[in-house]
């Protein structure tokens, strides 16, 4: 009960039945496997939610709310203020567990309380932080298959005609037909958090350009089983580079500069006040960047591969920088011809701190 009124299903306003068929929401899925934050302006706790079950979006037909979503939670009862479904009905293993990072911006004269998500699907997201209220969005990817856009009203996607994965009832009944999605369900960015510099007014986003190769198949729900319904198989999209750093303007859709690297970007960004842009490679690198240019100032190579956030704090006075590092995790696990990249990468396990140069230090 909620203000005296029952709440259906669980869910503040929730109807049963609309959004997915039958009782198919009691095994859906859209897990929180990310953390979330807390934001004071609004008295709020942001959420993303995780994918939809099966992967095949056939057998569930609607929104399936609250899946691929973001979420704005009251802390006091556990009530749903709002929320903003990425991708309605995913078929493509687009969770939205991607972080929501508030920040101000001022535009005709007034502060818009904002937040800004890049999801895995390969859109950036802003949305009105006060009531989850779409302001605009854009690809933060070089290449979107699975849809055509955003509706410039209220962000919902522009599904692509034969976009989606097919209908294994409209075959011989096993397996629908395959179909090429950019980016692969390892996303355009994945858990790794990006970074927001109120000095530039930019966020840093640690992104991958990959296809797969994804078809759909018949399942039943069984407990303690996977419950996919899907096949894949992950490909770079450039000889080249897989990762990008990414420096985009919010307000305008910009990508203010960008470094290419040839393993996908699998760590997150930290910014700091001396205008500097850090993150980790798979390589084994810690990096940092000038975050106005994207000049590369600094590369240390810690001897494997950097999966985790580099953190920054002070000391009598200096200014340090540490990360954890050890690869492992998702890539090397489903990246399908990408693990390829990442085979002979050392794995490792270690804490390495910096000291940070007078000039770069944040002043006091």
């Amino acid at each position: 009960y909620k203000d005296g009124k029952k709440v259906e299903n669980g869910i503040s306003g929730g109807k049963a039945g609309v959004t997915w068929p039958g009782e198919m929401w009691k095994n859906g899925g859209a897990a929180t496997w990310l953390g979330g934050t807390y934001d004071p302006d609004t008295d709020s706790l942001f959420f993303g939610t995780g994918n939809p079950a099966p992967w095949n979006s056939h057998l569930r037909p609607g929104d399936n709310l609250f899946s691929s979503s973001r979420l704005a939670i009251d802390p006091d009862d556990g009530s749903i203020k709002w929320h903003f479904q990425t991708t309605p009905n995913d078929g493509w293993d687009y969770d939205g567990v991607n972080e929501l990072i508030s920040f101000d911006y001022e535009e005709n004269g007034k502060t818009v309380k904002a937040a800004a998500t890049a999801d895995r699907n390969g859109f950036f997201y802003v949305l009105n932080r006060e009531n989850g209220d779409f302001i605009r969005g854009f690809p933060f990817v070089d290449k979107i298959t699975w849809a055509e856009g955003l509706d410039p009203e209220t962000g919902r996607p522009i599904f692509a005609d034969g976009g989606r994965p097919g209908n294994p009832a409209d075959l011989d009944g096993n397996k629908g037909e395959t179909v090429v999605a950019q980016p692969a369900f390892l996303g355009g960015k994945n858990w790794m958090p990006m970074a927001f510099s109120q000095d530039t007014g930019l966020f840093y986003v640690p992104s991958n350009e990959w296809s797969m190769d994804i078809w759909n198949e018949s399942v039943s729900y069984k407990k303690g089983a996977a419950f996919l319904g899907a096949g894949f198989t992950i490909k770079p999209a450039n000889d080249e580079y897989i990762g990008v750093l990414r420096a985009m303007d919010p307000k305008t859709g910009e990508e203010v500069w960008r470094y290419e690297n040839p393993a996908p970007l699998w760590g997150g960004v930290m910014t700091t006040a001396g205008n500097l842009v850090f993150t980790g490679t798979p390589e084994g690198y810690l990096k940092a960047f000038d975050a106005k240019t994207g000049e590369e100032l600094y590369r240390f190579n810690t001897g494997s591969g950097v999966v985790g956030t580099p953190v920054t704090w002070t000391m009598d006075g200096e200014q340090y920088v540490s990360v954890s590092t050890g690869w492992g995790g998702a890539v090397p696990l489903w990246g399908g011809e990408v693990a390829r990249v990442v085979k002979d990468f050392n794995q490792g396990g270690m804490v390495w701190t910096f000291k940070l140069p007078k000039d770069r230090v944040a002043a006091k």
